[in-house]
């Protein structure tokens, strides 16, 4: 792929040479029964469906009528689903509120088998909340109309902070991996970063992070998943074209003493840096069906702890995790995938790489 940005020795992306479909197939079967805690921000994504009805006359915005109501997991549980479909057993580790909400996030991770026994209710904390205003009809294409946030960003309180600590301290141990995401809603703080990368290291797990912001508190992690703008903002200048993706990663690797950074870029698909010196760009695997980019980060970040789990080599993981991220982004909304998917889009990436040859 051409590059906007000059080149400079040694900075320049590769095509990852694509693996055989059947090496992709056999690291999946890999996946089954591995144990993965997740550690980070507990989101509930509500959503608000109304059918348009009229302009209204006291603003120039849509009146809706009132269609449905639903939550879904999002935040650090989103993560945490992806793993689940792709046939983990994966306990998660944050804070909800006592409210409504909170109470649908637990319920739905307990229908779909993830471990809440870590999920800490704290008192006088609410459940962080996106809510999402989508308006459309049958003849109507869908759309969001408004977002609103309710963010809680305090640090957590001593009792929820004990209670999650001794979980880390008991879970890590007997788990093949950490993964921790951060959205700034201030459960990953410094004392949790102090007890569990360490912890994780001395047991030999894959640890993940795919934070929101100040990378450099994740330091020695196996892989870091920013997306572009968040490598910028990161390093504190723009990103303009593959080579300085590249330089991006190379930088982020030093600084967080990582030992791989894998940079998701939207429709430039990713850029993968490792310790090895190779820097490798993955382009998206069928752009032509994107719907929704929401929550294609967490599916990365998923698919690729488990490859590195199931033996994979860092470039391995980050073609399984571009051909997941693809599966999700024709879908509205945050969605998941599993391995029977995921094994089909294998074969069909294969069939458009021999069409085009």
């Amino acid at each position: 792929m051409g590059s906007s940005g000059g080149h400079t020795g040694g900075e320049q992306a590769e095509r990852g040479a694509r693996p055989g479909a059947g090496r992709l197939r056999a690291l999946l079967d890999g996946f089954a029964g591995r144990r993965v805690v997740v550690l980070g921000d507990m989101v509930a994504d509500e959503y608000i469906i109304g059918r348009p009805t009229r302009l209204s006359r006291e603003a120039p915005i849509p009146v809706l009528e009132w269609v449905d109501r639903y939550i879904v997991p999002g935040g650090a549980t989103n993560p945490a689903r992806n793993l689940r479909a792709l046939g983990a057993e994966v306990a998660v580790a944050g804070v909800i509120g006592r409210d409504e909400p909170g109470r649908a996030l637990r319920r739905q991770l307990l229908a779909e088998g993830i471990g809440v026994e870590a999920l800490v209710e704290e008192e006088g904390r609410p459940t962080s909340t996106n809510t999402r205003v989508i308006g459309g009809s049958a003849q109507v294409v869908s759309q969001q109309i408004a977002r609103i946030d309710r963010k809680v960003r305090t640090p957590l309180g001593a009792d929820a902070q004990g209670r999650i600590a001794a979980f880390l301290r008991r879970e890590i141990p007997q788990a093949a991996a950490l993964l921790l995401s951060d959205y700034e809603n201030g459960v990953i703080g410094p004392e949790l970063i102090a007890l569990a990368l360490p912890l994780a290291a001395a047991h030999g797990l894959v640890t993940t992070v795919d934070a929101h912001g100040d990378l450099r508190r994740f330091r020695g992690v196996t892989i870091a998943t920013p997306n572009q703008d968040e490598a910028a903002a990161e390093l504190g200048r723009p990103l303009h074209g593959d080579d300085d993706v590249c330089r991006a990663g190379r930088d982020l690797l030093d600084r967080m003493d990582a030992r791989n950074v894998l940079i998701t870029r939207g429709s430039e698909g990713m850029t993968l840096a490792g310790r090895d010196g190779g820097c490798h760009h993955l382009p998206v695997s069928n752009l032509s069906e994107v719907r929704d980019a929401t929550g294609a980060g967490d599916t990365v970040a998923a698919t690729v702890t488990l490859a590195l789990v199931a033996g994979a080599a860092p470039l391995e993981a980050a073609h399984l995790g571009n051909l997941a991220a693809g599966i999700v982004v024709r879908r509205l909304g945050a969605a998941t995938t599993d391995r029977e998917e995921l094994t089909a889009e294998i074969d069909a990436a294969r069939r458009r790489a021999d069409a085009a040859e």
